[in-house]
C-alpha cells in the first residue's frame, strides 16, 4: 500500500514539474537565456560560411592556392572601421578578403566579404608583414583582435576555421598553404 501511494507521488511531483517546465520554456519563448563562454543558438544566427565565401565575380577553381589569417591589432571593429583606420577611404579599398567580427562592431563570428572579394582581386594584409609566401593567389582573412590583449572569441575561431575549410575545399588549398598567427589557440 505504501509502495502505491509513494509512486502515485512521484509521478504527480514529476506531472507537476514538466508541466512547470514547459511554462517556462513557453514564456520564454525564441529568447534563450544568456550565453557563456559559447552559444549554439548565437552561432546557428550566423550567415552560413557557404553563403559568405559567395561572390559576384566568377570563381574560377585555380584563382587561389593560399589563405593567410593575421590579426588587426584592435580591440574591435569591422569593414567600415578597418578603412577609416588604415586611410584607405572607403571599404572597397580594404586589402583583405574577409573579416571575422569579436562582437565590438560586428556580430561575435561574423563573417564579412570584403570588395576585394566580391570582385575577386588580389588583396594584400592590412596588418603584418609582406613576405616571400604572398602571392596575388593568396586569400587575407583579418580576425578582429591583437591576440595577446584582446584574443580571439571562441565564435572567431570556430568560424575562422569553418571559413579556411571551406576555402581549402572549394579551391583545393593545401594544409602547408594556410598560415595562421603565430598566437592562434
Amino acid at each position: 500500500m505504501t509502495t502505491n501511494s509513494r509512486e502515485t507521488k512521484v509521478l504527480v511531483i514529476l506531472g507537476v514539474s514538466i508541466t512547470l517546465g514547459a511554462v517556462i520554456l513557453n514564456i520564454l519563448g525564441h529568447n534563450p537565456p544568456s550565453a557563456g563562454a559559447f552559444c549554439l543558438s548565437q552561432y546557428n544566427s550566423l550567415c552560413s560560411v557557404k553563403e559568405s565565401i559567395l561572390s559576384r565575380a566568377v570563381q574560377s577553381p585555380g584563382r587561389w592556392s593560399r589563405v593567410e589569417i593575421y590579426f588587426s591589432g584592435t580591440e574591435s571593429g569591422n569593414i567600415e572601421y578597418l578603412a577609416s583606420l588604415n586611410d584607405v577611404g572607403s571599404p572597397e579599398h580594404i586589402e583583405c578578403h574577409f573579416v571575422i567580427c569579436n562582437g565590438n562592431g560586428g556580430r561575435d563570428g561574423q563573417i564579412q566579404a570584403t570588395e576585394k572579394w566580391e570582385r575577386q582581386s588580389s588583396g594584400l594584409p592590412l596588418v603584418g608583414t609582406v613576405d616571400e609566401t604572398t602571392t596575388d593567389q593568396t586569400i587575407y582573412i583579418c580576425v578582429i583582435a591583437d591576440g595577446e590583449v584582446v584574443p580571439q572569441t571562441d565564435f572567431q575561431i570556430k568560424r575562422t576555421e569553418a571559413l579556411v575549410e571551406e576555402l581549402s575545399r572549394k579551391f583545393n588549398i593545401q594544409p602547408d598553404s594556410i598560415r595562421y598567427p603565430d598566437d592562434w589557440q
